[in-house]
């Protein structure tokens, strides 16, 4: 039970410090969401979004930082 808390605890500071990283690139300007790749579509009646771009960025970025924690966990 004690390691579940553990993981739990851990991936609420992982969302947390994620959550403050987007507010920063808002901030600063980084355009997440608006990057390239991103598919907007508006219909008369419908819109649609598909954040292609933000979410292979993201991906990158995620699996460095993932990499980098289970090279330095060893």
């Amino acid at each position: 039970m004690f390691e579940l808390s553990k993981t739990i605890l851990g991936l609420g500071l992982l969302i947390a410090a994620a959550g403050a990283v987007v507010m920063l690139a808002s901030r600063f300007g980084l355009p997440l969401g608006r990057l390239p790749g991103d598919v907007a579509y508006r219909g008369k009646h419908v819109s649609i979004f598909f954040p292609i771009g933000t979410s292979i960025l993201l991906s990158v970025v995620l699996s460095l930082i993932f990499y980098l924690i289970s090279r330095f966990h060893r």
